[in-house]
């Protein structure tokens, strides 16, 4: 597995390459003629419709322009709207270059109006591109791509190519739909952009049945002594990202992935749902896709999200949620993971920089994850120079009898997998249960100085078992005596104690209902000594939103949720 992953640090270590930079933005479309604009100052509405007529002045729902070939040719400025009839299809593409919008005062809107949603139908093409320009909003639109638009369009794509640090303020994109493209919508920045694009929200949106990605941001190369992220304030909310199939013919790169955030500072993913992606990625692909995660990034945060029955054709990735190279201050909460092949959530760095550091995973559910590749788990992590990880009130079932196959049937994945690498990793008040498979899977015996286990609930229906270097152990007591993990002040923490999940005997449902993942125990399992006396900030809520009590229970529920 090491071998394989290294094979990413190359892709991140190595920049965006002009071939992947070119496959995650689209074909440019070439600069457009613009006519001069009516006399007057504006700003003005633009209306296009299929009984219109390009000889119209195109201001009015009587008199509006026809094609959309027309109407990219208005110079749009501060305040414009072009609006395009619902309901009806629209061959080609629209294009905002530098020098028009541009104001976050006053947008350029580019929207339906009537009944529905209009379709914009590019050319094999993108569907609109924004470039060195921001201060629009994009909004109750359907783009299609072509069978040439799947492998060369973007629905919307933004691009900053511009050097210097003037930055690319207000861009919204809310209730659109992207489907057949290459990707469904790209953010990017070129290598000689210092800064790409600010104040950004995506919302209500659905990205599905694209090539390579659903939702992508990217920037330059990352360099760790000057860490810089291109995009920064982004808010996506309510995108659903579903059966982006990934690239069979693409061994060199991950595709297929639903949202995935590269070179961004000050982000948040929340209440969006990743499911059914990368299906088709290369079989000998060295990086696989993921249904959401960050790479090159800072102070990200992925909460109260879903990530199911994401797929990897290799033997790499396939997981819900990750944060991978280059990741720091971030926070993994309030999401739950099911049947992924690979992990439920990653934290990984193939990267010697020490920027991965300062991240945390918590209140998080996983339900039969590492579904093809056993050699995961339900919460994995590792890497190179990672520090300061903190892993803590997260409930993992992890069942061996619902294998997808065969071949994994032989390796039977843990509830939590730690490999060398990271220092300064701390695992607390975790609800870890299999139905007899490991429960943990250490790589290395490692010393409570530098990671320290406290207060889990380690519990299997089956035998009881837990890897602990090249050890393997059957009783909590056994293992805790060896390796001195589970004390506190030199008394015991930690139980193996069934905490009464339904998880545990109940097939998974979809979509999966995370109250199974609730202890059910009439007698509480109480581990913890609590935040405060803890030291550690858990954050205000558990998993369902329940305010944390001063004595926390394991897991992600602090509390049974009303039926």
């Amino acid at each position: 597995m090491n071998a394989v992953k290294r094979s990413r640090t190359t892709r991140v270590a190595a920049g965006v390459s002009a071939v992947v930079f070119l496959l995650m933005t689209g074909c440019d479309v070439p600069g457009v003629y613009r006519p001069a604009r009516p006399a007057s100052r504006g700003p003005f509405t633009f209306y296009v419709s299929p009984d219109g007529d390009d000889g119209n002045d195109g201001m009015s729902p009587e008199k509006p322009w026809r094609t959309l070939d027309h109407a990219n040719t208005a110079n749009f400025r501060p305040g414009d709207r072009l609006r395009l009839r619902g309901g009806e299809r629209y061959r080609g593409t629209i294009t905002l270059d530098e020098g028009e919008a541009g104001s976050a005062a006053r947008p350029v809107v580019i929207e339906s109006y009537g009944t529905g949603r209009a379709t914009i139908a590019p050319r094999g093409t993108s569907g609109i591109t924004v470039r060195d320009t921001a201060g629009v909003e994009i909004r109750n639109l359907v783009l299609v791509g072509d069978r040439k638009a799947l492998h060369e369009g973007v629905g919307i794509a933004l691009r900053a190519t511009r050097p210097g640090d003037r930055g690319l303020a207000h861009v919204r994109i809310a209730n659109v739909e992207a489907r057949g493209f290459q990707n469904g919508i790209s953010v990017g920045a070129d290598d000689d952009a210092v800064t790409g694009y600010s104040d950004v929200r995506i919302s209500d949106v659905s990205v599905h049945h694209n090539l390579e990605a659903g939702l992508v941001f990217y920037g330059p190369e990352f360099t760790a002594d000057r860490p810089a992220y291109a995009h920064s304030g982004l808010r996506i909310e309510r995108v659903t990202a579903y059966a982006n199939t990934g690239d069979p013919d693409s061994d060199a790169r991950n595709t297929g992935s639903g949202i995935a955030l590269g070179s961004v500072r000050d982000a948040k993913v929340t209440r969006s749902v990743a499911h059914d992606n990368g299906a088709r990625s290369a079989p000998g692909a060295q990086e696989g896709p993921e249904g959401i995660w960050a790479y090159d990034s800072t102070e990200v945060v992925l909460e109260n999200n879903r990530s199911y029955r994401n797929r990897t054709g290799s033997r790499v990735d396939g997981g819900g949620f990750g944060l991978d190279n280059n990741v720091s201050h971030s926070v993994m909460q309030y999401n739950l993971a099911y049947g992924n092949d690979g992990p439920g959530f990653l934290v990984y760095s193939g990267q010697a920089t020490g920027a991965h550091r300062d991240n945390v995973v918590r209140f998080n559910m996983s339900w039969d994850d590492a579904r093809k590749l056993p050699e995961y788990g339900g919460i994995v992590a590792y890497g190179s120079l990672m520090r300061n990880l903190d892993v803590y009130n997260n409930t993992v079932v992890m069942r061996t009898d619902r294998l997808a196959s065969a071949e994994a049937a032989g390796i039977r994945p843990p509830a939590l997998r730690l490999r060398d690498g990271m220092n300064s990793v701390s695992v607390h008040d975790n609800i870890f249960a299999t139905d007899g498979g490991p429960l943990v899977e250490a790589q290395s015996a490692y010393l409570p100085g530098t990671h320290q286990l406290r207060s889990n609930v380690y519990h299997s229906t089956g035998p009881w078992s837990l890897g602990w270097g090249g050890r393997r152990f059957t009783d909590l007591d056994e293992w805790r005596t060896a390796s001195r993990q589970e004390l506190l002040g030199g008394e015991p923490t930690g139980t193996g104690d069934d905490p009464c999940l339904r998880a545990l005997t109940v097939p998974v449902t979809d979509p999966a209902g995370a109250e199974n993942l609730v202890p059910r125990c009439e007698d509480e399992v109480v581990t913890s000594m609590g935040p405060q006396a803890s030291g550690v900030d858990v954050g205000p809520v558990d998993y369902f939103g329940n305010r944390v009590p001063d004595v926390l229970r394991p897991g992600a529920a602090q509390s049974v949720p009303a039926p």
